[in-house]
Parts: C-alpha cells; structure tokens; sequence
C-alpha cells in the first residue's frame, strides 16, 4: 500500500500533476514492487485537524485513478483513501453505525466513486482507541465467549464490532456491497494503562489468527479480512502522546519486539 500524503492531494486536483505523480512513485518501481492499493489521503475529517483537505480528497482520488487506469494497472493496483472510526457519530451497536451528520456530505461522493468503479473502502481499525480498558478482553480477541449481541449477530471482539459498524454506515450511503480493506490495525507497547508489551503481543498475535481465517465478521461471514499492521517500527521520533511512538513490530534498531509472528 503506498500513501498519498495529506499535503500533497491539492496538487493532484491536476489531472497533470496525477499522471506525474504516478509515473515518478509507482511506474518507476513497478517492475519490483508490486503495489496493490492507493490511499490518496489519511483519515481525512471535516472535525479535525486535516479538515481543510476534504475539498481535495475525491478530485486527487480521481486523477490518481485515471492516471493508474491508463498505465494499464487499473487491474492490479486499486485506489481509495483511509478513513478511520472518527468519521462515525454511531458505532454502537454495530448495526446502528452511521457516518456524523457533517460527514456525509465528504464521504458519500467518495463512496459513490467506489462503487462506479469497483474500489474497495480503506479504514484504520483500532480497538485500542476505544476504551478497550472497560473490556480487554474484548479487545484482545480473548473473551471467553460473545459480548455483544446486535439483533442476533453475536460479537466476541472489538475489531470485528468496529468494523461491521463501518459496513452499516457505509450501507446507509448506498455502499454496503464495497469491501472494507483494514488499512492500519494496531495496538501499543508503552505509553498508557493498557499500553505494554504482553497486551500488544496478544493483541498482533490474535489479530492476525482472526484475520487470516475464514470466519469474517458477524456482518460479512464466511471470508478472510485483508488487513495490514499498524506499524513496522516504532516511531520513536514522533511527536504527541507517548503511546504515538510504540506501535512497531520492530524497534528503531530492527529488533523484533514479539519475536516470531506468523503471517503466512
């Protein structure tokens, strides 16, 4: 997956700038790299911080898509943007998940791109950003059995609750059939209550059996649920709490902090 950063997409508002963009980022390195998604933008949100590059979301979304499309990659590279839980004013019960009011008029366009032209929706799942202390086990994939029952879908961890509550928003918006790619998915090592080493060991650990099989979420049963680590390293340099800077596999000096993880 290859990120468009948020300070770059008012440039690819130019179909020009787009095709450029592509040709120096991704055709130069595709004879080695096989690239599968791009996220033009990353939780961008009309209620924080990024609020000024929601204008330039869907036009860069869709330059970029052309500009990948008549490469001849428009197969094997799919483009979209990351949103995140932020976006929903319900996630609770899943069902009942919906984007905030002054969302809608952001997302909706987009969703109706994606679902023009076969694109799957990219959203950061982190059930450590949502109170997983009331329930940790809940969190980690290690309840005994279901915490939540939503109209007869039983839900046993966070993650999949999270994520169907993205689905029924989307579905809300007329988007209920594009799959949900997890972008980011994460938990970290130090830095809050919660926060250590056993939690997020258990937590990558888990997540990855759950996600690798076939179960799916109460919502969408039956499949595996594409989804990438949330981080590769710690970024140790990174400025805001200090949890923002734990979130690797590996610390700054390539050491693996969880010892062998199994991806295959």
């Amino acid at each position: 997956m290859f990120g468009v950063p948020n300070d770059v997409l008012q440039s690819l508002n130019d179909q020009n700038a787009a095709n450029t963009w592509v040709s120096n980022n991704i055709l130069r390195y595709s004879n080695n790299v096989r690239f599968k998604y791009i996220a033009v933008g990353n939780e961008v949100d009309p209620n924080n911080g990024n609020s000024r590059y929601v204008p330039f979301v869907l036009p860069a979304m869709q330059n970029v898509y052309n500009a990948i499309r008549n490469a001849g990659l428009g197969n094997q590279i799919k483009v979209s943007t990351a949103t995140y839980t932020g976006l929903l004013g319900t996630s609770y019960p899943p069902s009942s998940g919906a984007f905030r009011d002054n969302v809608r008029g952001f997302i909706e366009p987009i969703i109706r791109f994606l679902v023009q032209n076969n694109q799957p929706m990219l959203a950061n799942i982190y059930p450590y950003f949502s109170n997983p202390g009331s329930n940790l086990p809940y969190a980690l994939f290690t309840a005994p059995g279901p915490v939540v029952n939503d109209n007869g879908r039983q839900y046993s961890n966070l993650f999949d609750a999270i994520l169907d509550a993205h689905y029924a928003a989307q579905g809300r918006l007329g988007g209920g059939n594009v799959e949900i790619v997890v972008s980011e998915s994460g938990w970290p090592s130090s830095g809050g209550s919660v926060a250590t080493t056993g939690n997020a060991g258990t937590y990558f650990r888990n997540l990855i059996s759950h996600v690798k099989g076939t179960s799916g979420t109460p919502m969408k049963p039956g499949r595996s649920i594409e989804t990438f680590l949330f981080a590769m390293f710690d970024e140790n340099k990174k400025p805001g709490s200090e949890e923002e800077r734990h979130f690797g596999l590996f610390f700054p000096n390539q050491q693996p902090k969880y010892g062998q993880l199994s991806f295959n």
